[in-house]
């Protein structure tokens, strides 16, 4: 690593801090946040899948956690072009205990493919397939499994499904959630005095234990076992969307309230003073179509459900299953700007950061990189006056 690559290593100034970051990410991080391929090498190292369909062919790489990271302002620097999120790349010293720390470097930062020539032996980057990867990864705004399996197919990698799981403090944390959406399938597929048996199965789904006690689900969808599979990470691609999204209400409805409240301080240029202006309902606007939007998409799913549980079809909603994944990259896609829009605004412009106010111009940075991110997103016509969070 050269001197400018930021580093876990024992020797930096904030080690004790650093290490525990670190040891604690696979009891406490989130999914679209980190893929944590360290703690699948301890899981799932001795599988068959494991080998034959790697994330990465370098077995290094292939322990190491990847982390969709907010740029601090020292880090900036590092980039040859403005950004304030990057993918970072964390490879431990010793995959089984991440107490030891690691050395980290941020895809496509400056000096990044002379790393890559060094470190993965190899002159015809072009070539390299695990690069080929970390570069596609850097595209999107979230490393949630449904998303990456998504736009990894879309290049032809494929790896094993074992690299593709909710995280288990995501896990935790969305288990009442999904029991509550899964409840009435379960009833509809096992029969009436199942409740108890409703949340065990409900792990077993979101966990992709897809074993003997699943059996009535499978028959009820008349599937085989691969499409029993795939329709079921399809099902967990889709209650994980949903609960992401009710998780990101608050954090949206801070953003939006925001754009019109906050006060910067000092004075400000006259065009900067215009864009401000222009920029907080414009942008306030387009948050809220880009959160419509996906709850359009996720009323797909509610309503495939709806025909199975209340209409006893399992038609439509097997259906829905084969096919959902195609919508799986407008909805991580979607949900990870959103995600990141809500965290850094909670992070720079929240009640904690309340008496370090921004100036006009360092908020209108920040509102430019939100607005870029949110470039697909169509204005609501002016005859959509009922938006709401």
């Amino acid at each position: 690593m050269n001197a400018r690559t930021a580093s876990y290593a024992k020797s930096n100034n904030q080690t004790q801090r650093d290490v525990r970051n670190l040891a604690n990410l696979g009891e406490t991080a989130s999914t679209s946040r980190v893929l944590n391929l360290s703690q699948i090498f301890n899981v799932a190292g001795r599988t068959p899948g494991y080998t034959s369909a790697p994330f990465f062919r370098n077995s290094q790489l292939n322990k190491a956690l990847l982390i969709k990271h907010t740029l601090r302002a020292t880090e900036r620097e590092l980039f040859s072009r403005p950004r304030r999120t990057a993918t970072k790349i964390i490879m431990p010293f010793d995959a089984g205990d991440l107490r030891l720390g690691g050395r980290s470097i941020f895809v496509n930062q400056i000096g990044f493919n002379t790393f890559v020539n060094s470190y993965f032996n190899s002159s015809d980057l072009a070539s390299n397939t695990d690069l080929q990867i970390l570069q596609h990864l850097d595209e999107i705004p979230s490393l949630d499994p449904f998303l990456v399996r998504e736009h990894l197919a879309r290049f032809n990698f494929r790896p094993d499904p074992c690299y593709l799981k909710i995280s288990p403090h995501d896990l935790n944390e969305m288990i009442g959630f999904a029991n509550a959406e899964i409840e009435h399938l379960v009833m509809t597929a096992f029969g009436k005095g199942m409740e108890q048996a409703a949340l065990k199965l409900t792990s077993k789904i979101l966990a992709n234990n897809l074993d003997s006690d699943l059996e009535p689900l499978k028959q009820t969808f008349r599937m085989n076992d691969e499409d029993f599979s795939e329709g079921m990470f399809s099902w967990r691609g889709f209650l994980y969307f949903k609960w992401r999204q009710t998780q990101l209400q608050a954090d949206i409805k801070q953003v939006v309230d925001g754009l019109h409240s906050y006060k910067t301080i000092g004075p400000a240029e006259a065009g900067t003073r215009e864009y401000l202006a222009e920029v907080r309902p414009r942008l306030a606007k387009k948050i809220i179509a880009s959160i419509v939007s996906t709850r359009k998409t996720l009323r797909v799913y509610d309503e495939a459900y709806a025909a199975l549980t209340q209409g006893a079809d399992a038609a439509p909603f097997r259906k829905f299953l084969m096919n959902g994944p195609s919508m799986f990259f407008e909805l991580g896609e979607s949900i990870g700007i959103l995600s990141h829009i809500g965290s850094f605004w909670s992070y720079r412009m929240g009640a904690r950061m309340a008496h370090l106010r921004l100036s006009p111009a360092e908020f209108a940075d920040i509102l430019v990189d939100f607005e870029d991110s949110l470039i697909n997103v169509d204005l609501p016509s002016a005859a959509s006056t009922a938006l709401q969070l």
